[in-house]
């Protein structure tokens, strides 16, 4: 079998970066997920590695649009083990490659997702969103820096992904089931967090009981400080579980009930 001669340069790094960054999900489909972007990314660079119109080219194509789905954020660390063991094999590494992305793509889709898609945006959109209500355009920037900190990291990740090779999956194995669940439980101690301070939803309603006015929200809080926002954000989370119910479907059901409730005098900010 044939071994690739080729060895990649700090352009072909760019160029799988650049289709990462705004391609890979141009291809998702149901069928085979991130399959075809996958290939996008790496296509030029098999290429170099096998020829033009080689049945060694033709073969890999085949394995690389095979099903594949993992986080955005961290795909490229599975792209640079790949290509060291294709340049280093060849076609004779097709099933090492093809086993790597099938054991590789779950665990890093739930850490990805868990830090970069839930936790990072939780921390610093519930930040910057505070800082914007309250009129600090400081927010915005933070957010943006944020962002670009995220894509400066998919960027470098690729290369260190390359010079480590296959060694990086045996040395982050025993870590990935940890680092997920921290993530995890981090990431759900930040949602209580946002539900205390962004939502803002009080009893308004004051009913008079034998000449006495009862202030419900007062009882309340002596009960459970930001027990409502907790009640509201647990309803919500139940009428999703629901058949026929979707996202958008909920905050409609949210606008409605709450311009009732208010015009009614029932709830305030």
């Amino acid at each position: 079998m044939m071994k690739s001669n080729y060895k990649l340069t700090k352009k072909d790094f760019n160029q799988i970066n650049r289709r990462s960054l705004f391609g890979f999900q141009l291809g998702w489909n149901y069928e085979r997920m991130q399959g075809s972007g996958y290939l996008y990314t790496i296509l030029p660079q098999l290429r170099k590695m096998y020829g033009d119109g080689t049945p060694e080219l033709k073969s890999m194509m085949k394995t690389h649009v095979q099903f594949f789905n993992t986080s955005n954020f961290l795909n490229t660390i599975v792209t640079g083990i790949d290509m060291a063991i294709e340049e280093k094999e060849g076609i004779d590494g097709q099933d090492t490659v093809a086993g790597i992305k099938a054991g590789l793509m779950g665990p890093f889709a739930a850490i990805g997702d868990s830090i970069f898609g839930a936790l990072l945006p939780t921390i610093f959109g519930a930040l910057a969103a505070n800082m914007a209500v309250n009129g600090n355009p400081l927010g915005a920037f933070i957010w943006m820096l944020v962002n670009f900190a995220v894509m400066f990291f998919r960027w470098k990740q690729l290369e260190v992904a390359y010079k480590e090779g296959i060694s990086l999956v045996t040395t982050m194995q025993g870590r990935l089931t940890a680092i997920t669940d921290a993530a995890t439980l981090l990431g759900v101690f930040m949602v209580g967090a946002l539900v205390a301070t962004m939502v803002n939803v009080q009893i308004a309603w004051t009913p008079s009981v034998g000449g006495l006015v009862v202030d419900v929200q007062n009882n309340l809080n002596m009960i459970m400080p930001r027990l409502v926002p907790a009640v509201i954000v647990g309803a919500v989370y139940w009428l999703l579980g629901k058949k026929n119910i979707t996202s958008t479907k909920a905050i409609f059901i949210v606008l409605i009930v709450s311009i009732a409730l208010s015009a009614l005098g029932v709830i305030s900010k």
